[in-house]
């Protein structure tokens, strides 16, 4: 069958089949993911999390896109020869959108300093912490301005610290957005999250989404939330 995001709701798997060679990661997969809500994708390394994610933004063969998406990887992937606001507005010009490139320069300026960075708009990358990187990165990802947002990973090469600043971050950026993010952290996906969702098994299976409560960010001392989170690592430790 075909693989078809639709309008509504914002985000739909239908009778999806991913495959690479003779490995089948998933199949006849129907999946949907709430409008302006964030979904939370957790499951072992290797079950197929960032193959979903890919599948989403177009980016497997055989994969049909028809909504925008924006895609925002583990790493920042900022190009260590142009200054932070050109990074931003780097994918406006790889298309030749010059029409785009011109609205898109003020909101650019304006999310760069919503991250904290309105100040080193012209430096580069590699004069900035890992942190601020990935702010930068988060930056361009919400210039794209797409009500979809894909998220890899975001924060897994921060420290803690940072990791939960970015996260918080990210929650009001974010809000309003069609969100799925693919984590390994338990935690991060309960505080994110306003549902979460486990992949297990080969070809993956997804499991019922979990709803935590509470608005987003979450506390992470909350005592509901830790134990949501030995909930999750006792499954995802019972999994394949």
């Amino acid at each position: 069958m075909t693989f078809v995001v639709v309008a509504s709701p914002p985000l739909s798997v239908r009778g999806a089949r991913i495959a690479f060679g003779d490995r089948v990661v998933a199949n006849n997969l129907a999946l949907e993911f709430p409008a302006s809500r964030t979904t939370c994708l957790l499951g072992r390394s290797g079950v197929g999390k960032t193959s979903l994610l890919r599948w989403l933004a177009g980016l497997l063969p055989g994969a049909e896109r028809t909504q925008p998406t924006a895609y925002m990887a583990q790493r920042d992937l900022l190009l260590p020869w142009l200054g932070l606001l050109d990074n931003v507005l780097l994918g406006f010009r790889l298309r030749g959108d010059a029409a785009g490139l011109e609205a898109a320069v003020p909101r650019a300026r304006r999310l760069l300093t919503e991250v904290g960075l309105g100040d080193r708009l012209g430096d580069r990358p590699e004069t900035l912490s890992a942190g601020m990187r990935q702010r930068a990165a988060l930056a361009r990802t919400l210039c794209e301005d797409r009500q979809v947002v894909l998220m890899d990973e975001p924060f897994a090469h921060l420290d803690a610290v940072t990791r939960l600043d970015l996260q918080d971050l990210a929650v009001r950026l974010l809000a309003g957005k069609t969100v799925i993010l693919v984590t390994h952290d338990p935690l991060e996906a309960l505080r994110m999250g306003h549902q979460v969702r486990v992949l297990s098994g080969s070809p993956f299976a997804v499991g019922p989404a979990l709803e935590p409560p509470g608005a987003v960010p979450r506390d992470p001392t909350d005592p509901v939330l830790l134990g949501l989170q030995g909930l999750l690592i006792a499954e995802l430790r019972s999994t394949p």
